[in-house]
């Protein structure tokens, strides 16, 4: 078997093996070992999340953390996960899962209101455009979903927040990390070992909000 399709086998069989509903699953674990994005994170938004395995990797750690830092510092008592995405999701416990355009001006208000005007600890996205294969356009137009996707963050990321937004590398990528790193106290890029080597996609990891700046 070819390697490249002998990986994409296992990671598919692993997921089904596991209960993930995609083997996207583990570019978010892959993503948390390297980073440990979802550290105290109990408010967090999926941008993109269909078909729900982000989602489903998100509420293992929300659920998680809620009893690995249960001390003084900060806490919350419960968890809260909002996933949005174009296409309809089939409902996961505990998460709300929307159909919306995150371009309609509604989104906002929707966060707002599932987070009662509360700051969110983490923001991911594995968000992307319908590619055409023009490689040029097609990056183009995936860097204007992330600089979309950097607006939202920029509205519900709370201080020292933490956020991943997937991009395609290219012409305009350097501009949109240098908006990340105006953002940000660090940040990172990261292609995850469950990524396809033939795929442009990486992913940007932005840690520790500093809204000062």
């Amino acid at each position: 078997m070819d390697p490249k399709k002998k990986k994409q086998d296992y990671y598919h069989k692993l997921a089904k093996s596991q209960g993930f509903k995609s083997r996207a699953a583990y570019k978010l674990f892959d993503i948390q070992n390297k980073f440990n994005i979802f550290f105290r994170a109990f408010y967090i938004l999926d941008i993109g999340c269909a078909p729900g395995s982000w989602l489903q990797v998100i509420k293992k750690f929300a659920e998680e953390n809620l009893k690995k830092y249960n001390d003084q510092k900060y806490y919350r008592d419960h968890y809260k996960i909002m996933g949005v995405d174009l296409i309809k999701i089939t409902s996961i416990d505990n998460i709300n899962a929307i159909k919306m355009d995150l371009f309609n001006p509604e989104f906002q208000n929707k966060i707002n209101e599932y987070f009662n005007g509360n700051k969110l600890d983490l923001i991911v996205s594995d968000a992307s455009i319908n590619k055409s294969g023009n490689k040029f356009s097609d990056q183009a137009r995936q860097i204007k979903l992330c600089d979309k996707i950097l607006d939202i963050i920029k509205n519900n990321l709370k201080l020292n927040g933490n956020c991943v937004i997937k991009c395609f590398q290219g012409e305009d990528f350097n501009d949109f990390f240098k908006k990340m790193k105006n953002e940000f106290n660090l940040v990172k890029t990261y292609k995850p070992k469950a990524s396809r080597k033939i795929s442009n996609e990486i992913y940007v990891i932005g840690l520790n909000r500093n809204i000062q700046k």
